[in-house]
């Protein structure tokens, strides 16, 4: 089993920025994948970006050159910084992790995008 805490969440002003954090139970070199979904009011959980299992990094194109993932494996701590915010950045950000063929959820955390 491994648990996942997200933090970091917030409102920002459009064009600020945000780190979000996902501290893991367990060490995350052992994980498949990870990586950060997120979910607006009314709308279906999407991708964010996540590490694959082979190491390389994969953003969804709404966040491509905004947003940027990396990982402190000695803190087994996955962080996402968000730059050049934008209202429709709006949403709960989960942070998700993979192994062997299971998937493990954290609770998310809110961001707020608005003047």
């Amino acid at each position: 089993q491994v648990q996942l805490v997200e933090s970091g969440g917030g409102s920002v002003q459009p064009g600020g920025s945000l780190r979000l954090s996902c501290a893991a139970s367990g060490s995350i070199v052992s994980l498949n994948a990870m990586g950060w979904y997120r979910q607006a009011p009314g709308k279906e959980r999407e991708f964010v970006a996540s590490f694959t299992p082979i190491g390389s990094i994969n953003y969804a194109d709404s966040v491509k050159g905004r947003f940027t993932v990396s990982r402190d494996n000695a803190k087994n701590t996955m962080y996402l910084q968000m730059n050049s915010l934008k209202p429709e950045d709006t949403a709960v950000y989960y942070c998700h992790a993979y192994r062997l063929g299971l998937h493990f959820w954290g609770q998310g955390t809110q961001v707020t995008v608005s003047s």
